[in-house]
């Protein structure tokens, strides 16, 4: 396992490398306090997920009817320009191959 040193660089312990994905015991340890340790893990990982997204800055009821009408606007125009496309490329290969 690697030590960070003051200094910032890496430091191997052969005799303290555990591999990755194996919960480490603690000497005198049972086998069901390294599972309370992987409940804790995922507790964890829920408790920082909702920390982030405590943090996410959500949009108002407006700007979010706002952007949707743009959106669907977005589409509607692409989705008209490309069968304006086929129609013309349609028209054009019955002249050409008839």
């Amino acid at each position: 396992m690697a030590q960070i040193t003051p200094s910032g660089s890496a430091q191997s312990n052969p005799e303290r490398s555990v591999p990755s994905g194996v919960l480490e015991e603690a000497p005198g340890a049972s086998p069901a306090d390294a599972v309370e340790t992987e409940s804790d893990r995922n507790g964890g990982v829920l408790s920082a997920t909702l920390a982030e997204l405590r943090k996410v800055v959500w949009p108002s009821r407006q700007q979010l009817f706002s952007e949707s009408i743009a959106v669907i606007l977005m589409v509607g125009l692409s989705a008209a320009s490309i069968a304006a496309l086929d129609r013309f490329y349609r028209w054009v290969s019955i002249q050409v191959f008839r």
